[in-house]
């Protein structure tokens, strides 16, 4: 049988098609993003807690059960949570709101004497028009909050209602995926070949295990360490401060750099001497996390260059905002396992095996594949 298009031909049909896919999707996504994000949001709560609902089903118990009883300690887990941990850091944040203005103020007088110690010093330093435009805009920001407060009081109500919605629907539909998750995947995934579904399942499974259980206690540990450490110090809003950098972990391989160089332009509205201590403690924490915990944890999750990763947090942030981010690291995984299948010599996409064909029902006979391998 004569071929229309050559090997070559027919492999940059292929990759072009795969392209021109992607990017149609991605365009039809973008308009229907918040109902995405609801989705993708009650799937990763699915798959995290599928893994303590199939452990108690090892025990006989059925599976809705499990579910129930996962859900019922995650909600008394968050609840704990809630009154333990929220109020204080809650209350050190308004705190800190309420004394903001005091801290620029005190700024820049900083600011002016060091500027008068570094002229006293024939130093090349002027940061005062800098300064002042810096601390102007800080302080406008500050103004606008406190006076539009009351304003925007109704749009807040309805923000938090619909947040308060959009938080319920995840968890009812979370729950259904974990009840019916196994049927739903192979759902999903069946127009793709067996091999192709199978790396695919056990590549998700592995990354985003992977990196979501290791964001978390990344970040738990950077909260825990730095509430001991800035409570030696005597950090003013150190529970704040050391939450705020814990949390800001959950954003991959800058988030915890982006909190602490936060925290320590904060810090050093009140204090420098103080913001030169917390940036030396936190830099060292960061660095043990980094050299001694995270690739005991993690691993080489996704074995990609740093510009890669880089160009998929951007990616992640401008089609999925903070979501997108989270996800962006596991998926770039996925995606290199895929491809990695893909590009196999066994299993190339054109010889179509990438998509599972329901209508070809024919079992190849082993005397005829032995064949069509040797020809």
């Amino acid at each position: 049988m004569n071929r229309v298009f050559s090997p070559v031909q027919q492999l940059l049909i292929t990759w072009l098609l795969l392209l021109i896919t992607a990017s149609v999707t991605l365009k039809a996504l973008s308009y229907v993003g918040e109902l995405v994000s609801i989705l993708l949001s009650a799937a990763l709560i699915a798959f995290l807690l599928n893994y303590p609902v199939s452990a108690l089903e090892k025990t006989f118990l059925p599976r809705s059960l499990a579910a129930t009883i996962v859900y019922l300690m995650a909600g008394i887990g968050l609840l704990l949570f809630g009154l333990t941990v929220v109020p204080p850091v809650f209350n050190q944040g308004r705190q800190f709101i309420a004394n903001l203005p005091n801290f620029l103020d005190s700024a820049q007088q900083q600011l002016e004497s060091f500027q008068l110690w570094s002229v006293e010093h024939n130093l090349p330093f002027d940061v005062r028009v800098i300064a002042q435009q810096i601390l102007a805009k800080i302080q406008a920001q500050v103004e606008v909050i406190a006076t539009r407060g009351v304003s925007k009081g109704v749009s807040l109500v309805v923000g938090t209602f619909n947040w308060f919605l959009d938080f319920i629907l995840i968890l009812v539909i979370s729950f259904y995926m974990l009840l019916d998750g196994k049927r739903l995947w192979q759902g999903i995934t069946g127009f793709f070949s067996p091999k192709i579904r199978s790396g695919l399942t056990e590549s998700l499974q592995r990354n985003l295990q992977r990196f979501i259980s290791g964001q978390f206690f990344l970040g738990l540990f950077m909260a825990v360490t730095l509430t001991l450490a800035f409570l030696a110090l005597r950090v003013p809003f150190f529970l704040l401060f050391a939450v705020f950098i814990g949390a800001m972990e959950i954003i991959p391989f800058i988030g915890a750099t982006l909190g602490i160089g936060t925290v320590v332009v904060l810090v050093s509205f009140i204090n420098w001497w103080l913001a030169l201590k917390v940036l030396i403690v936190s830099v060292a924490i960061q660095q043990v996390k980094d050299n001694a915990i995270a690739p005991r944890i993690m691993g080489n999750l996704t074995g990609l260059s740093p510009v890669i990763i880089f160009a998929t947090l951007l990616l992640g942030a401008k089609l999925g905002g903070l979501l997108g981010v989270i996800l962006a690291i596991p998926i770039a995984g996925v995606v290199k396992s895929l491809v990695e299948i893909i590009l196999d010599p066994t299993l190339p996409p054109q010889t179509g095996s990438f998509f599972h064909n329901p209508l070809n029902t024919e079992i190849p006979h082993p005397a005829k594949s032995a064949e069509s391998k040797v020809g």
